[in-house]
């Protein structure tokens, strides 16, 4: 059986899908996955050993100038390479108009969420098989769900398993601290993190800070430089940040892809809530732990603080998740069982 997997972006909902590819190699050894996802993540899917071959699409890039991508020949050479290959099931986990309407270009039956269990309910619309699987369950149970249903398994009652292959070996003594995320509402306040720089650098490790985009550089300086401690580490692919993960003693992050990737990677970590709901996306693995804010707007949703009254840091709700309390959830997640 070959099936193509729909899930475009972003890094924690590719992350989210792996469970689920593991679920259906055990129930149905010998299928053949291919994965179709934005050119942006193409080194994900391919970190799963049951995935043969990732189908790049550029949407981001396209919807910048869609008459140019017509005219160039790009999307046409995107449907043609789509069409490649015959599939016995598209499954369309993302659920959205942006991934529906690709799935249905590829040469195969196409299975999704129905309706009622869709934030874009036309998206069913494009779809021969259509499922009911609750919005109030975690991310990575609901792909699971519809993977069960679509492939006709049973669910397993089995905890999720990323099914990643991983190094293993001795960690090195350093930690990486995820600090940087796209909503401003979601960021860890910057006096925290040089306070808990502080705290791990006197516990005798490394901590280094990722990057990528020029202001999530900027953001890793300062808090180098107010810290006195601390190192930048060099810009990396997704291969290379899976790759420096998979070796540190541990992480922090706020509400990221990396985070998640952390997580499936089983790599021991503290990940950070506040406006966003834990219940819903929280990262899931082994040595993990997630906190979250205590706070009476929280958990708000809003890509910006609104919080009205004064608060000894920014955004307001992360003042109830202060560094000790990070930091002594972090060293119980690092210590061995």
């Amino acid at each position: 059986m070959r099936v193509l997997i729909v899930k475009t972006s972003s890094l924690g909902d590719l992350i989210h899908t792996f469970p689920a590819i593991n679920d259906a190699v055990a129930a149905l050894p010998g299928t053949e996955f291919h994965w179709l996802v934005e050119e942006a993540f193409v080194q994900v899917p391919g970190w799963h050993p049951a995935v043969s071959k990732t189908l790049p699409i550029g949407l981001r890039r396209w919807r910048r100038n869609w008459r140019a991508a017509w005219k160039k020949g790009q999307i046409r050479q995107f449907r043609d390479t789509l069409r490649q290959d015959e599939y016995d099931l598209v499954i369309d986990a993302q659920g959205l108009l942006k991934s529906a309407l690709p799935a249905r270009l590829a040469r195969g039956p196409v299975a999704g969420y129905d309706r009622h269990s869709l934030r874009e309910p036309l998206a069913s619309f494009f779809y021969q098989q259509r499922h009911a699987v609750s919005r109030q369950l975690h991310a990575v149970e609901r792909i699971r769900r519809l993977f069960a249903l679509a492939l006709e398994y049973p669910l397993p009652a089995t905890p999720a398993e990323s099914g990643l292959q991983t190094a293993r070996g001795e960690r090195e003594r350093s930690l990486v601290f995820l600090h940087s995320t796209t909503w401003p509402s979601k960021h860890w306040p910057l006096p925290w993190w040089r306070e808990l720089t502080g705290l791990a650098t006197q516990a005798g490790y490394r901590v280094l800070f990722p990057w990528y985009e020029p202001e999530e550089r900027l953001r890793a300086e300062e808090i180098i430089s107010r810290a006195g401690a601390g190192e930048l580490m060099p810009r990396m692919d997704l291969n290379g940040l899976k790759d420096q993960l998979e070796r540190t003693s541990g992480v922090v992050g706020v509400d990221t892809g990396l985070a998640h990737l952390a997580a499936a990677l089983n790599t021991p970590a503290v990940t950070l809530y506040g406006p966003t709901e834990e219940s819903l996306t929280g990262a899931m693995g082994k040595h993990q732990q997630n906190l979250v804010v205590d706070f009476p707007c929280a958990p708000c949703l809003r890509r910006e603080c609104s919080y009205p009254e004064e608060s000894p840091v920014q955004p307001a709700c992360f003042q109830t998740l202060p560094p000790v309390l990070v930091w002594t959830a972090l060293q119980k997640q690092m210590t061995p069982a």
